[in-house]
């Protein structure tokens, strides 16, 4: 017998009930029903991811500061820093999928990319056995980019790419024939070349990868778009990281991450034929900060993963989170968060909401401007 039919009310007697008692009855018989029904389809439904939520109830958010009155024009006034999910280990390499409407970012001691849902809010595994995947992008023909930054089995340290069927092909897994360090985050320019940092930093332990002795200068390469190529173009910074492109791709920033006293980001003139020029320090990081992920936006504001650099004296309330700069170098806005931001990106329907992946979580801010790839 079904269960659901079976917990319905009985009646015991055997005569002819009258009009009210049948009336009553057929109403109790109902309400039962739909409460065993509803019970039922709740439980049968999948369960969404909680909704966004604010960290702060203010408008404007107070996590949202002003070092400079020219970031009032890139905040949205009743706009809030919004958690929008968390359970990962080290989150890194966020990239927006706008024909899908969801959000990649790479959680690297996992072993695994994940995916958040804009439409349904669900946080699920994009990918099992990423090869600790790091950084990500997407190429001029909407394919992703992935710098796999050590290996599952026999594979990983390499630049592959993900075809409309589900297929990998691999870019690039060596230079000179020796194998990468541990390809860390990447950059696509407009004339189909990729850009990628292959520090050593998933090298050094059992953690992130596995542990294995780097036969590589510390660098960055460049993949020609037609060629395929492989060309190292920097090989004397100290921990190149986080890397993108100005707005009219004339200009590369490269944040050193292991410079000494402070991190810095590097401007770099970028010629037409894909080699690189004239170099300038453009930001330090003072007061113990981490510079990691980078992002430029379509007014060539640099909006920057920020944290402690590790040394016990940093303050972490004030640096965890995400730093702004303008065209000049100029600090004009800080997002507060409650973990480090080793990576961002923007994203959206319009390309107006930042997305930072922060250690443990995912949080994002709508924002009055929007990242390079969306200008029009």
């Amino acid at each position: 017998m079904d269960s659901t039919l079976s917990a319905l009310p009985k009646h015991a007697e055997t005569s002819e009930p009258s009009s009210g008692n049948t009336r009553r009855s057929f109403l109790k018989k109902s309400l039962a029903v739909s409460a065993t029904l509803a019970t039922v389809g709740s439980a049968a439904l999948p369960r969404l991811a909680s909704a966004a939520e604010p960290l702060s109830q203010r408008y404007p958010d107070p996590l949202v500061h002003i070092l400079d009155d020219s970031f009032l024009e890139l905040r949205v006034f009743n706009a809030s820093v919004e958690k929008l999910a968390t359970g990962m280990r080290w989150a890194e390499g966020p990239v927006w999928v706008g024909d899908g409407r969801y959000l990649l970012v790479s959680d690297i001691p996992n072993n695994r990319i994940m995916r958040w849902d804009e439409i349904t809010d669900t946080f699920t595994v994009y990918r099992e056995h990423s090869n600790f995947s790091n950084g990500m992008c997407r190429d001029r023909q909407g394919r992703l980019i992935v710098c796999e930054g050590s290996t599952t089995t026999s594979e990983g340290r390499r630049i592959t790419r993900t075809e409309y069927n589900g297929t990998i092909t691999v870019l690039a897994d060596s230079f000179d024939g020796k194998p990468f360090n541990s390809p860390n985050d990447i950059a696509c320019k407009s004339d189909g070349s990729i850009w990628f940092s292959d520090p050593p930093f998933q090298t050094s332990n059992n953690y992130e990868g596995h542990k294995i002795t780097p036969t590589q200068p510390h660098a960055v390469y460049r993949i020609d778009g037609e060629s395929k190529k492989v060309t190292r173009v920097i090989d004397d910074l100290a921990g190149p990281n986080g890397l993108c492109f100005s707005p009219d791709e004339k200009t590369l920033y490269v944040v050193e991450g292991r410079a000494k006293p402070n991190r810095l980001i590097w401007a770099i003139a970028v010629k037409d034929d894909g080699t690189l020029g004239e170099r300038r320090k453009h930001i330090e990081g003072l007061d113990y900060a981490a510079i990691d992920g980078i992002k430029c936006d379509e007014a060539g504001n640099l909006w920057c993963g920020w944290g402690g650099n590790g040394d016990p004296k940093a303050d972490l309330e004030k640096l965890d989170g995400v730093r702004v700069f303008n065209p000049q170098g100029k600090a004009i806005g800080h997002i507060s968060l409650p973990e480090r931001c080793p990576n961002l990106c923007f994203g959206g329907r319009e390309g107006n909401r930042l997305f930072m992946a922060s250690s443990h979580s995912i949080y994002s801010l709508f924002v009055n401007t929007r990242g390079t790839g969306f200008a029009v």
